[in-house]
C-alpha cells in the first residue's frame, strides 16, 4: 500500500482536505464535503490499484487516448469527465509521482472554492 500512502500525502498536502472512507476505500474531500479523489483498490475485481478524480474538460479523453495502460474512464463517474489513474498493475511502468501530483491538484481545482484554488496556484 505504499502507493496509497504516497497518494494520501499528496492529497492531504492540499488546503482543507480530509480523508474518510467512501464505498470502503480511502477518499479525499475538500472541507469534508466535496470528494476529489477516491482510491480504486481492485474495484469489482479489476487488475489494478489506482484512483479516480474529476478532470478538467477534455482531459479524460486526451489522457486515455494517449496512454490507455495508465489512464481509464472509471465506472459510474467517467461519464461526468472523471479520470481513472492506475498506480499499480501488471506490466505498468513506474509511476510518475510528479504527474500524479499534478493530476490531483487539477482535480482539487475542479471542485474547491475559489479561495482555496488560489492557495494552490
Amino acid at each position: 500500500m505504499a502507493a496509497v500512502d504516497r497518494l494520501r500525502a499528496i492529497c492531504l498536502g492540499l488546503p482543507e482536505v480530509q480523508e474518510r472512507a467512501s464505498h470502503g476505500s480511502p477518499s479525499f474531500f475538500v472541507r469534508g464535503t466535496t470528494q476529489f479523489v477516491s482510491v480504486d483498490d481492485h474495484h469489482h475485481g479489476v487488475d489494478h490499484l489506482g484512483f479516480w478524480c474529476p478532470a478538467p474538460a477534455g482531459v479524460q479523453q486526451e489522457l486515455v487516448a494517449e496512454d490507455p495502460t495508465r489512464f481509464f474512464r472509471p465506472p459510474y463517474v467517467g461519464g461526468r469527465g472523471w479520470l481513472g489513474v492506475r498506480l499499480e498493475a501488471d506490466a505498468l511502468p513506474a509511476v510518475d509521482w510528479e504527474e500524479v501530483a499534478e493530476i490531483v491538484r487539477d482535480a482539487y481545482r475542479c471542485v474547491a472554492p475559489k479561495a482555496l484554488r488560489e492557495r494552490v496556484g
